[in-house]
């Protein structure tokens, strides 16, 4: 086993943005995603668009810049501002409130209004700009082992990270235990291809960890993988069992997948058809980890249970469950816990991956 360290952007609001002057609280106030924390008191000062160095001419360092949304990045706009001495930034949107990114970690508090409020601050002596969060560069480590084996390797991950709103049980607890239980029973059994297993970290803000591991990759260590699955929300409570559309037979959304995917995809029908249960097919979006194995041109597939989207009547009839009622009613929330997992679920698609590992690795 190994760890294999990684940087990211770790960004969490603590409490909404207050922006305050005149003895008011401004309404429509939005905290930009990796703006500072702070609590600021001073003069706003107008800095045009706030796209370049010109438009801070003259302004006055300690001040709060107000510059408009429009031309470029929220990320250039907070760097202008604070490389002229900007103690915070209101960024003004014409339309109405808004919420956006400052790309990445920001020295000073960075918020957004509405025109309303923006015409507020520009009468104002003095305003205050106050927003809670963390916003910082982290480290953080895929986690990557590998049996003896020779020839091509089989890839099997999941996400070992969950959102921030709750503990991920479901998502994605569901895939990272069968992958490991998987990789304990791999270690005791012959087979022919080495199998590599890795769990990813940092994938709900942007496939990072997957991301990384496949960059990190020269072209002969690509070349040397025969295929990637991923098992990512294996165990949803009112599920489906969804086979990735490797081959993209249902001619729907993205297409097929680099040459190799199909065998991943056949693999995992097979399993289900012996065992004469239902399944289906979901579209190679590249919502999860594997996105950037296809990207690589890296075969891949996977298996998925289901998330926010409803049930439909077709899928009650075929898997069982409540129609009109998501896959997962607690995706991304804080109920995603324990009780929050369909045993009978986990059990086939963990059977099956163990299966589609066996048949590709043997």
């Amino acid at each position: 086993m190994r760890l294999q360290p990684f940087a990211f952007d770790f960004y969490r609001e603590l409490a909404p943005a207050v922006v305050e002057g005149g003895g008011r609280t401004l309404s429509g106030v939005s905290t930009l995603r990796y703006s500072g924390t702070g609590d600021v008191t001073a003069a706003p000062q107008a800095a045009g668009e706030g796209c370049a160095a010109r438009d801070f001419k003259g302004f006055r360092a300690g001040r709060i810049a107000v510059v408009r949304r429009g031309t470029c990045m929220f990320e250039v706009k907070a760097g202008n501002a604070a490389a002229a001495g900007a103690r915070a930034l209101i960024v003004v949107d014409q339309k109405g409130s808004f919420s956006g990114s400052a790309g990445a970690p920001q020295p000073i508090p960075v918020v957004g209004v509405p025109p309303e409020a923006g015409a507020q601050v520009g009468r104002l002596k003095t305003v205050r700009v106050v927003t809670k969060t963390v916003s910082e560069q982290r480290i953080t480590h895929n986690v990557l082992a590998e049996t003896r084996g020779v020839g091509k390797a089989v890839m099997v991950g999941a996400h070992l990270d969950s959102t921030l709103d709750g503990p991920g049980i479901n998502d994605n607890g569901s895939g990272s235990a069968a992958t490991l239980e998987i990789a304990l029973r791999a270690a005791r059994t012959p087979l022919r291809r080495p199998v590599r297993f890795a769990w990813w970290g940092a994938e709900e803000v942007g496939l990072l960890g997957s991301g990384h591991y496949v960059r990190s990759l020269s072209p002969a260590e690509r070349g040397r993988i025969a295929a990637y699955l991923n098992l990512d929300m294996i165990a949803s409570p009112n599920y489906t069992f969804s086979i990735l559309d490797s081959d993209d037979s249902e001619r729907t959304g993205a297409g097929a997948g680099p040459k190799g995917s199909a065998r991943v995809e056949r693999a995992f029908q097979r399993f289900f058809r012996e065992r004469r249960l239902p399944f289906r097919a979901a579209d190679l979006t590249g919502r999860s980890d594997y996105g950037p194995f296809v990207a690589a041109g890296i075969a891949s597939g996977g298996l998925f249970t289901g998330g926010e989207e409803k049930k439909t009547e077709k899928e009650a009839g075929l898997f069982g469950g409540t129609a009109g009622r998501p896959l997962d009613t607690c995706y991304h929330q804080p109920c995603d816990t324990l009780r929050n997992i369909s045993v009978k679920a986990l059990e086939v698609t963990a059977d099956a991956v163990a299966a589609a590992v066996g048949r590709l690795a043997g």
